[in-house]
């Protein structure tokens, strides 16, 4: 079977899981490191007419991530196009099994087992934490209304405070995110790439947590360290 993965979460999954399966992945799919598969542009702008040379079986992809257009160009060359929606940990879990099965994988990987148990296990979270998400700067966007990362942080005692909002990713004006006072402003690497002098500096006086992207918002193998990796990272932002 030859599948093409637009999503960099279910590149990783589908490579780990059957490998030589892939054909082509986006030029932002970084996992497994050194993949050596055909590269077929940007998840928002992929190179469709490459895709079609590459004659797949199957083409994976994401409501969220990618653009119908590119989608509807894809399945009126007649590939098939699977389009996942991912809004929450337990979606996430059905959304890989659906994937993995269409790719012909017959056994439950070993990384999505301990992944499943790793999010049934885990221990109430003590005092919750108010947090506000930026994911891009000019303009300021934050998490909003109901979106997979204000998921996984809820299950670790982190309530964004925008989780209410129409949008789900919201146009803040900085003023507003300084003057919600969160206990906690999380700032992601990827999509845009916060970092300890690029950020942090915005929000004088409030906690920051420098935290991995991929462990955030990817729906993978990562979500078997997830809960680890990112609570260290949020128990160090707070004095």
């Amino acid at each position: 079977m030859r599948v093409v993965s637009l999503v960099p979460s279910l590149t990783e999954a589908v490579a780990r899981s059957a490998p030589g399966t892939l054909a082509g992945a986006t030029d932002w799919c970084t996992h497994p490191p050194g993949l050596d598969v055909v590269r077929v542009g940007g998840t928002k702008n992929p190179k469709t007419d490459r895709i079609v040379s590459l004659a797949p079986d199957l083409v994976i992809a994401n409501e969220e991530e990618n653009r119908e257009p590119d989608l509807a160009a894809l399945r009126a060359a007649g590939v098939e196009v699977l389009v996942t929606e991912i809004r929450d940990v337990p979606q996430a879990f059905r959304e890989l099994a659906r994937v993995l099965d269409a790719c012909g994988v017959t056994a439950r990987p070993r990384w999505l087992e301990e992944a499943e148990r790793t999010w049934s296990s885990l221990p109430e979270p003590g005092a919750r934490l108010t947090a506000v998400v930026p994911i891009w700067r000019r303009p300021w966007m934050v998490l909003g209304r109901d979106t997979f990362a204000g998921d996984v942080l809820a299950r670790l005692g982190v309530d964004h405070l925008y989780a209410t909002h129409p949008d789900r990713y919201p146009r803040i004006a900085l003023e507003e995110l300084r003057a919600s006072a969160p206990d906690v402003v999380v700032l992601p690497d990827e999509p845009y790439r916060f970092t300890a002098d690029d950020g942090p500096e915005a929000f004088p006086g409030l906690p920051c947590a420098l935290v991995s992207g991929r462990h955030l918002t990817w729906y993978g193998p990562s979500l078997a360290e997830a809960p680890r990796v990112l609570g260290r990272a949020l128990r160090a932002a707070r004095p």
